[in-house]
Order: C-alpha cells, then sequence, then structure tokens
C-alpha cells in the first residue's frame, strides 16, 4: 500500500511539473535577455531597393529582408505633418508625440524614456551612433531639452544625469571647452568629469577592442570632435570603429549583466550623406546599416528581441531608369548611357532654382537657370540648403520575442510600447 502511495504522489509531482512547464512555454510572457533598438535616419520604404542594387544587384537581398515581421510606420508629430528628427526619435524613445524640435519633453514637461525604463528594471544600457552622441535622435534616448538646437545643454545632461552603461559615438567637440579646441562656453571639460566618474574613457578603435568583456560596462567613447567619418574614409575608419564594430562590442560587454540589456543603436551617418544629396554615401550607409543589424543578430542571438525602425523620411532620392539587373555600385552612380542621371532628389543643396520667401540661392546661381548649364549628377528638384524631410512612412522590422505585433500599420509611438512591455 506504501508503494502504491509513494507512485502516486511521484506520478502527481511530474504530472505538476509538465503543467508548469507548459504554462510557462505557452501562457507566460518570456521577456528576452536582450533588446536591441536601431534607428535608420531616412529609412523608408522606397530606400530600400535602391539600397539592394547598389549593395549587389536588383536581386541581391539585405540582411534586414530576412526579419521575419515588418510594418508600416507613421510618423507625425503634434504640430506637423512631417516630424524632424527630434519629435520622431522622442516618439519612439518615450510613447508620446511632441512638437517639432522638442526631445524627451512633451507638453506636461519631460517624459520618461526606454534607457530610464531599463535601469529601473535592473538591465544594462547602451547607447551607440555614428553621428555625433548629442545628436537629436540619440539624445532623445537621455536628454530633456525643449529646443534640439542645444547641443552644450544636451552633453551637460548626458555627464549630469544618470550615467548609461555604454556609450559610443562622435561629437566629442561638445564635451570640451574652447581651450581644448572644443565647443563649450563654459570651461567645463565633460571628459574629464566623466572619467573622473570612473567611467572608462576610450577615444579609438583599438581602445574600445582592449576593454574587458569579463564585467558589467561602464564605458564612454568618443572616436571624433564631429560625426564619425563614412565607410570609405579608409585612414579615418583606422583610428574609428565602424558601426558593425560598435554593435558587436556593445553586445559583447553588455550581455554579462544577468538582468539582460537594452541597446539603442543611432544610424544618423545615412541622414548626413542624404541632407547634403549625397546618394554614393547615402546608399553605402545603409549598406553599412544592414550590415550592423546583421552583426547585431548573430551575436545576440535568436532569443533576443531586435527592432529596426526609420525615424523620418528625408530628401526624396530615387534610382531612376533602367539599370540592368546585375548592374551595382558604381554602376548606378552618375549618368546613365543616354546622359540622364540615375539618381535624383526632390530637395536639396543640388536643386538648380530658389524658392520662397527667403530668396534662397543655389550653390552656383549664375548657372542655375542656364538652358546650358552642365547636367547635375544627382539632380534635386528644388533647391534647399539640406534636403527636406517628407510626409511619409517610415518601415519597422523585427525578429525575436515580443515583435510579433509589427505587421500592418502601426503608429512609432507603437515601437516604445512594445520594447517597453518586454523590459
Amino acid at each position: 500500500m506504501k508503494w502504491r502511495n509513494q507512485l502516486l504522489a511521484l506520478f502527481c509531482l511530474i504530472l505538476f511539473a509538465a503543467f508548469g512547464v507548459l504554462y510557462f512555454q505557452h501562457w507566460v510572457v518570456q521577456k528576452p535577455f536582450g533588446i536591441i533598438l536601431f534607428i535608420g535616419e531616412g529609412l523608408a520604404p522606397g530606400r530600400l531597393a535602391a539600397t539592394r542594387v547598389y549593395a549587389g544587384g536588383a536581386d541581391k537581398p539585405l540582411a534586414l529582408d530576412s526579419m521575419p515581421h515588418l510594418a508600416l510606420i507613421t510618423n507625425y508629430s503634434n504640430d506637423f505633418a512631417a516630424p524632424d528628427r527630434a519629435a520622431a526619435s522622442t516618439a519612439l524613445a518615450t510613447g508620446v508625440k511632441p512638437n517639432n524640435k522638442s526631445i524627451g519633453t512633451d507638453s506636461h514637461g519631460s517624459a520618461t524614456n526606454l534607457i530610464e525604463l531599463a535601469r529601473q528594471a535592473g538591465r544594462a544600457t547602451g547607447l551607440v551612433t555614428d553621428g555625433s552622441i548629442v545628436n537629436p535622435t540619440a539624445a532623445s534616448f537621455y536628454a530633456h531639452v525643449s529646443n534640439q538646437n542645444s547641443p552644450a545643454d544636451i552633453a551637460r545632461q548626458m555627464t549630469d544625469g544618470p550615467a548609461i552603461d555604454l556609450v559610443l559615438g562622435g561629437g566629442a567637440g561638445d564635451f570640451l571647452p574652447e581651450a581644448k579646441e572644443g565647443t563649450r562656453k563654459d570651461g567645463r571639460d565633460l571628459l574629464s568629469e566623466i572619467r573622473r566618474k570612473g567611467i572608462d574613457l576610450v577615444r579609438s578603435k583599438a581602445e574600445l577592442d582592449a576593454i574587458p568583456g569579463w564585467r558589467r560596462p561602464k564605458l564612454f567613447g568618443a572616436f571624433s570632435r564631429a560625426e564619425l567619418a563614412y565607410t570609405d574614409q579608409i585612414e579615418a575608419r583606422g583610428e574609428q570603429p565602424s558601426l558593425a564594430d560598435m554593435v558587436r562590442r556593445s553586445i559583447e560587454l553588455l550581455q554579462y549583466n544577468r538582468a539582460g540589456y537594452l541597446l539603442i543603436v543611432d544610424a544618423a551617418l545615412m541622414r548626413k550623406a542624404a541632407e547634403h544629396n549625397d546618394a554614393e554615401h547615402t546608399l553605402a550607409e545603409t549598406v553599412e546599416f544592414d550590415r550592423a543589424v546583421a552583426v547585431a543578430r548573430r551575436y545576440a542571438g535568436a532569443k533576443s528581441a531586435i527592432f529596426v525602425c526609420g525615424d523620418v523620411a528625408i530628401g526624396g532620392l530615387n534610382l531612376n531608369g533602367f539599370p540592368f539587373r546585375k548592374d551595382r555600385g558604381i554602376a548606378v552612380l552618375g549618368l546613365n548611357s543616354a546622359g540622364e542621371p540615375w539618381l535624383s532628389w526632390a530637395t536639396g543643396p543640388k536643386g538648380p532654382k530658389a524658392y520662397g520667401a527667403a530668396k534662397l540661392t543655389a550653390s552656383n546661381p549664375s548657372q542655375a537657370n542656364s538652358p546650358s548649364a552642365e547636367i547635375s549628377q544627382e539632380p534635386a528638384a528644388f533647391y534647399a540648403p539640406l534636403a527636406l524631410e517628407t510626409v511619409d512612412d517610415v518601415i519597422a522590422f523585427g525578429t525575436g520575442p515580443g515583435t510579433e505585433n509589427l505587421q500592418g500599420s502601426k503608429d512609432n509611438t507603437a515601437i516604445f510600447n512594445m520594447i517597453r512591455d518586454l523590459l
């Protein structure tokens, strides 16, 4: 009789354990260890096909193409149909739609951002950009200012606020006083202040690779006085890490936190090139962005949640005409055999005319409207000092747990909500 009771008790224990495993697997939300948000500045749907052609031909898939979930993202701000980069990134970072130029704030004051929420949840936090650390997109995840044109104040908030575990990017000049070839007028050397807090300061790719990978990082990397160099600027890139390098190293360092991590990656060089009607660098940096996403998927693993999202479309770049299916790289730059430009823009400094009350002038006004003027190899429809944001949806991709809701059409604040629920 006794052995029967023991067998019955053992059977009940096994049944209870099996039910617990099934319940956990199918009904309990399992939070991913790693959460990564990539922001591709200017990543609208129209950018993808041209990037595929430039990268390897029309039938060459990007790493983004293999991500299983995607959605169109609406991205208006509180006051304009087209947000600027400050408003668009603030919506991703905080889940609220501010007025244009506002970073991390809304009509009620400062809004809590994803890095602050991740810190509260015990996760390690990281911020990577190939632009300046104080650029509006990156700043939306740590700063709270009413005007994006306040780099000195944004740098101060980065230094004086709660430390992000790992920060990598450019823009060292905004942290240094004028006496040290920086831009600060208050005399503060914020890089020295950061070092005195016990945070490792690195200034080159070699120093970044030398950081030990066996402990939770306290790391600040400032690799250039302004933005980092473009991918093809070989000499500078010998000293500076690429976006993919910074993503790889960030994952290696952040994953030692037992409660997991949140990593924000801002691809700002894509926007810089587009603003100047520089199609070659726009497409090349989009390819580099795609490579960084592939690196993240490889190093973070399948059980991490990876979101890739555009912020706001810019410039209206188009690849026109009939390039051959296998044409790629320089084959789609410049003019085709008929003397027509392969690539064109809607707005920007390569436009031939001046518009508006400001009476802006083209870069070469004496030839701008001349019938005999030489055709630009990347013409814009009309002139603006920098290419303008356009009223377009952007696109988002996702892979890993928690990204399944990326389908159909979503508002950009939905990205914040999905990541918040995973923290």
